[in-house]
């Protein structure tokens, strides 16, 4: 299985442990193909258009994307906008002692499939869950 994982990258230093676990535990279930963007040492010295070809390209080529979105991101939106044109299922993670809620235009969404979590625990449970019901 190939998933595309997806994260708000502004938030990434916030969030980096959580981030690089939910990686790993995907990592079980199939090829995570976003996985080397969590590199630290990443190079992002490549223009928009190869970074917007690179992200369509590996959400054509995905099986399922996975996005955490406790962090507001734009990018995350338009990726799962493009996630839902192309028919994939979308899987969203969202902790719920954020102060934030999530947009509605995910939880309202009946394509996407939102799951509330505390810790990264509960998160691994709801992904061995999904992963075995699909």
């Amino acid at each position: 299985m190939k998933i595309y994982f997806a994260w708000s990258i502004r938030w990434w230093r916030d969030d980096r442990k959580l981030y690089l676990q939910i990686i790993e535990h995907l990592k079980q279930y199939g090829t995570v193909l976003t996985e080397h963007i969590a590199d630290p040492d990443l190079n992002f010295d490549i223009s928009d258009k190869e970074i917007y070809d690179a992200d369509v390209a590996w959400l054509k080529n995905s099986d399922l994307i996975v996005a955490e979105i406790t962090q507001t991101s734009l990018w995350v939106g338009y990726e799962l906008g493009i996630a839902e044109s192309l028919d994939k299922p979308i899987l969203c993670l969202y902790n719920k002692n954020s102060w934030k809620r999530p947009s509605a235009m995910i939880s309202g969404n009946s394509k996407i499939q939102l799951i509330m979590h505390e810790w990264i625990d509960d998160v691994k449970n709801h992904l061995d869950t999904y992963f075995k019901m699909i």
